[in-house]
Formats: structure tokens, C-alpha cells, sequence
């Protein structure tokens, strides 16, 4: 098996920190992979950016904001920022 690109307990941390008590081992394995998944297809899509900046080596900050921007990255539609819970509030939840 090949090195891991996130930690296992790393992964468990972030899914207890969204409010589950109880967590399989096979969830957190799941996780890790799609996560990786997500970093690889999000990396690929920066360098292109970077690339026709003219930057074939150098991946900068501004390539990954662009990221936001464009289709590659989405936050949920229930995203609130710096919200003290765990329960997942939706806009009309407000």
C-alpha cells in the first residue's frame, strides 16, 4: 500500500469534529481516499492556471484562489463560516 496523503487519525479528527460520536474504520479509510482524490484533481487544475500564467514549476497562492472561482471547488450550500456548532444550518435556518 502506498503512502498516505492525510493521516488516518488526522481524518478521524475532522469527522468527529463535524459531530459524529462513533466512527468505523472503514469510513475513515473512505474519507482519506476521496480527500486524496479531491487534492489531486484540485492541485492538477491549479497548475494548469499556472501554466497559462506562464509558470510551468511555480504553483502560487493566486492560482489556488482561482480555484474558488471557477467550477473545480464548490462550498456547500449550508456553508456558514465560523459557526460554533456542528449541526449543518441551512440559509433559511438563519
Amino acid at each position: 500500500m502506498g503512502e498516505r496523503a492525510f493521516s488516518l487519525y488526522d481524518v478521524e479528527e475532522f469527522i468527529r469534529e463535524a459531530g459524529a460520536e462513533r466512527i468505523g474504520e472503514d469510513a475513515v479509510v473512505d474519507l482519506e481516499r476521496e480527500l486524496e482524490k479531491l487534492t489531486e484533481a484540485l492541485t492538477k487544475k491549479a497548475k494548469l492556471y499556472a501554466e497559462h500564467a506562464g509558470r510551468n514549476r511555480l504553483i502560487r497562492k493566486d492560482d489556488v484562489l482561482l480555484l474558488r472561482k471557477g467550477r473545480a471547488y464548490r462550498k456547500p450550500a449550508n456553508f456558514i463560516p465560523n459557526a460554533n456548532t456542528t449541526k449543518a444550518t441551512s440559509i433559511s435556518d438563519r
